[in-house]
């Protein structure tokens, strides 16, 4: 993991309002804790530790509740993405095309690890499992286009076309 430390939460009184909106239409009905925290992740873009902590409160759900459910799910996230989310698929085609070689030239370009941003917020890094297009490997997303068939030397340029 590389030396980048997760930015402070600065997180607005509107989105505090919102996730309170949240809370009060799920609050008292059965498994209300999933649709809430998707509705908190697209609020704030991730579930920090301190939006955790307010639905604790409101929703009267222990922090250790609410931690084993967000790490279990990979469909939460604990760290914040970037402006521009790139997925690097890490499934069998994919990986025996050097997908592993791809995102390696990613992470050392961009100085960060999978799970990570940028400082600047303008990119985040996971590998992924299969995306369904074997058929284009190895594969890589930004945000919702798709690169296929790319090699390690397409990196640069692939990542130019977001800071340009």
């Amino acid at each position: 993991m590389s030396q980048e430390q997760t930015p402070a939460f600065k997180g607005t009184k509107e989105q505090e309002q919102q996730l309170m909106e949240v809370i009060n239409k799920h609050k008292g009905t059965d498994g209300a804790l999933i649709p809430v925290l998707h509705e908190a992740q697209e609020i704030y873009g991730y579930l920090p530790v301190e939006v955790q902590a307010i639905i604790s409160k409101n929703l009267g759900v222990t922090m250790a509740e609410i931690y084993g459910v967000v790490t279990f799910y990979t469909q939460f996230t604990t760290q914040p993405k970037g402006e521009y989310k790139i997925g690097v698929c890490l499934g069998t085609a994919c990986y025996v095309k050097g997908s592993g070689d791809i995102l390696n030239k990613i992470k050392e370009k961009l100085g960060i690890s999978e799970g990570e941003c940028t400082a600047d917020g303008k990119f985040s890094i996971d590998a992924t499992r299969c995306i369904g297009a074997c058929g284009l490997a190895p594969v890589l997303t930004v945000n919702d286009e798709v690169y296929g068939k790319i090699t390690v030397d397409d990196v640069e340029s692939i990542l130019a076309k977001y800071t340009a």
